[in-house]
Parts: structure tokens; C-alpha cells; sequence
């Protein structure tokens, strides 16, 4: 039934079927490449600024443990619950798929929230984009952060909206894996940003 011998659907995952769909997954490597030359850009400013905190707090009086691996636990588990949606997917299960992925969706809506109620708490104590240097780094490198999974939360949202329309083909299949992947690098991002400014700016 496949295009071809090498990528009949027997074994071939549902995303790596078409044509298309192989491109574009080398397409999003090369962008997450991009990705990753902004993030390196934003944590370098960040360790460049770090005693920059003029009169303003310090970030260990600021940082509060519980928090932090709230976020973390948060966004740990989302990570897991699209590798399960991913898992769903090859099993052909679309019940399953839509199952991990909501799960997935309400705990980076949860992550995003707590970080927004985080924010708001750092300005009230008086860090600020203006307080100083390090602040704005900060601010800066963890709010890129929670944008961007902000930002995956509304695509993979879109892509189940089209999954419920078209079923699972290969072109939903594809954006399905590639969203997968986008979450799983924010994931990754968010390990460097809980060990280099959380645990550091506690411990400094």
C-alpha cells in the first residue's frame, strides 16, 4: 500500500511515511539548531551579568526552593506524558494520543501559571526588569522560556484540532512527533535554566 518498499507502513512510523513529512523533521532539527544558538546567547548574558545586581535583592533571597521544583516536577512529567502521546501515536491509537497530549497541555499550562504567579511575587518584593543587570538577564532568559511554552501549548492545542478533523494520516502524524520534540527541548532548556540560575543563585 506504501509510496514505496522502504517506507510502506508495516514498520515505518506514521511520520516518517511521506516525503514531507521526513523534510520537515530534518527541517524543525535545523531550526531547533537556531533555537539553541538563542537560548546558549541568553544563558551566556545571563552568567556574564550575574554579580550585576546593583542595590537590588539577591537572587538567593528571592529564589524559593518549593517553587522551583514545582515548575520542574511540572514540566518533568508533561515531557514523559508526550513521550506516552508519541507512544499512542505508533500504536495507531488516537484515543490515547489525544489522552497524553491534553494531560501534557494542562501541565505546561500549569508550569507557565506558576511561573507567571512567580514573576508577579518578584516584582512585588522589588526585582524588576529595571532593578538591575542580573535581573534583567534573568528576567529575560526565563520568560523566553516560559513564552516558548507558552507558544507550544497553542500549536500542539491547533494540531489536535486538526488530528480531530483529519484522523491520524501521516501529515498529522508528523506535526504530532515534531511538536513532541519542540517539548521535549524546552524540557531540556528547563534543566539548564533549574541547575544554572535556580540551584546556583541559592547557592551564591
Amino acid at each position: 500500500m506504501g509510496h514505496s518498499h522502504t517506507h510502506d507502513g508495516s514498520n515505518t512510523p506514521l511520520e516518517y511515511q511521506s516525503e514531507i513529512g521526513r523534510l520537515n523533521i530534518v527541517g524543525f532539527w535545523i531550526f531547533l539548531g537556531a533555537e539553541i544558538a538563542l537560548f546558549s546567547t541568553l544563558f551566556a548574558t545571563y552568567f556574564a551579568l550575574f554579580n550585576q545586581t546593583a542595590d537590588g535583592p539577591l537572587p538567593g533571597d528571592m529564589f524559593k526552593v518549593e517553587g522551583v521544583l514545582i515548575m520542574t516536577f511540572l514540566l518533568l512529567i508533561s515531557s514523559f506524558t508526550s513521550g506516552i502521546a508519541i507512544h499512542e501515536l505508533r500504536r495507531h491509537n488516537m484515543k490515547g494520543v489525544f489522552i497524553w497530549t491534553i494531560i501534557t497541555l494542562l501541565l505546561g499550562a500549569g508550569f507557565v501559571g506558576y511561573e507567571v504567579y512567580e514573576f508577579v511575587e518578584y516584582v512585588h518584593e522589588g526585582a524588576t526588569l529595571q532593578t538591575s543587570a542580573f535581573w534583567s538577564a534573568f528576567f529575560v532568559l526565563a520568560g523566553t522560556h516560559g513564552l516558548h511554552v507558552s507558544i507550544g501549548i497553542a500549536w500542539i492545542s491547533l494540531i489536535l484540532i486538526q488530528v480531530k478533523k483529519r484522523g491520524l494520516t501521516p501529515q498529522t502524524a508528523t506535526k504530532l512527533f515534531i511538536s513532541s520534540l519542540y517539548w521535549h527541548f524546552l524540557d531540556v532548556v528547563w534543566i539548564f535554566i533549574f541547575t544554572g540560575v535556580y540551584l546556583m543563585g541559592m547557592v551564591l
